[in-house]
């Protein structure tokens, strides 16, 4: 077994020293596995797929006591707060008197109260602004979107299995691109081109399964790179649950069990008729090592790290995908 290779992504210890580091440009080419109709399959199955007209609007932790969440998902103004009960409301960003913009509004005891007039909405139907469906699994929150989605309602999001709360650290990185869900969605199921776009965070990837027809999960061999030589060697499976989302799972390795979900959310368009997307990425990670248990502890510190080495992926992955969208809406996108 080579000592430069994650031949064994689940060995008893989680570095690796890689004693001889290939120079990117010397790296094995993966173009010739990379094939665009196995992606475009991967892509077609996962668009699919149902949605129950769900979409994901931001993280638990950025609905706060004192103001409403806003987004705009799919061209729809959306405000989401909390009642006196402390259950999820959602609704229109518009207020239903002179449509003044409730995410500048703020929430007092539950009631979210336009800041224009005073009209105050508990979360009930009133002149008009009609609550939607909302659901916080614990780590994102989300709304769903009937007429948005022209889909046969469900009556809660398919929420991936992630590891228990209560042994994990969770973070949510926020991102905004001109593209479309399928081009986020085909980035994430493009897992060829992680050590050669992002040389700073993966060396050794190797895929060593695609899906067969009618299957789904792609399988990687990649070493997640730390500091200088030292890597830690994984083995994780790709899946689209969703038309929306991706999840990288870790099935073999340090942080076994843990999850990286992505989520693309439609916005609309720009003042140029230009699609928007947010890229909402949820980090669940998780480890059965003594360690981890000081880790959680220290999760305020941990979790701008995690979107902090999230964001620096996106910012190439946004490029990727917008540079797909541009060539798809050109005519230019090869095959």
């Amino acid at each position: 077994m080579s000592p430069d290779r994650p031949d064994s992504p689940g060995r008893r210890f989680p570095l690796s020293l890689r004693r001889h580091p290939v120079a990117w440009e010397r790296q094995r080419p993966t173009w010739r596995e990379a094939r665009p109709a196995v992606i475009a399959e991967a892509l077609k199955r996962a668009r699919a797929l149902p949605s129950g007209n769900w979409y994901v609007v931001g993280a638990t932790r950025d609905v706060r006591d004192d103001r409403p969440l806003a987004r705009t998902v799919a061209g729809r103004e959306i405000v989401v707060w909390r009642d006196a009960a402390g259950r999820l409301v959602a609704g229109p960003g518009s207020c239903p008197h002179l449509g003044a913009p409730l995410r500048d509004s703020p929430v007092r005891c539950g009631t979210l109260v336009c800041h224009w007039h005073g009209l105050a909405l508990p979360g009930t139907p009133f002149a008009g602004w009609d609550p939607v469906p909302a659901y916080d699994d614990g780590v994102l929150v989300w709304v769903r979107l009937d007429e948005a989605g022209g889909e046969p309602p469900l009556a809660a999001p398919a929420v991936p299995e992630r590891p228990a709360a209560a042994g994990a650290v969770a973070a949510v990185y926020v991102a905004v691109g001109t593209c479309e869900p399928e081009d986020v969605v085909a980035n994430r199921l493009d897992p060829w081109h992680g050590a050669w776009f992002h040389p700073y965070s993966f060396v050794d990837l190797t895929v060593v399964d695609t899906p067969a027809e009618g299957e789904d999960g792609f399988v990687v061999d990649v070493s997640f790179r730390l500091a200088g030589r030292i890597v830690v060697p994984v083995r994780a499976v790709f899946t689209a649950p969703g038309p929306r989302t991706v999840v990288m799972r870790i099935t073999e390795g340090e942080g076994q069990g843990s999850v990286v979900e992505t989520h693309a959310t439609p916005l609309g368009s720009d003042d140029r008729g230009r699609p928007r997307t947010a890229v909402v990425e949820a980090v669940v990670a998780a480890s059965d090592r003594p360690g981890f248990a000081v880790a959680r502890r220290m999760s305020p510190v941990l979790r701008p790290l995690m979107r902090a080495a999230a964001g620096r992926l996106w910012r190439d992955d946004l490029a990727y995908a917008e540079r797909r969208w541009h060539l798809r809406s050109t005519g230019r996108f090869p095959g």
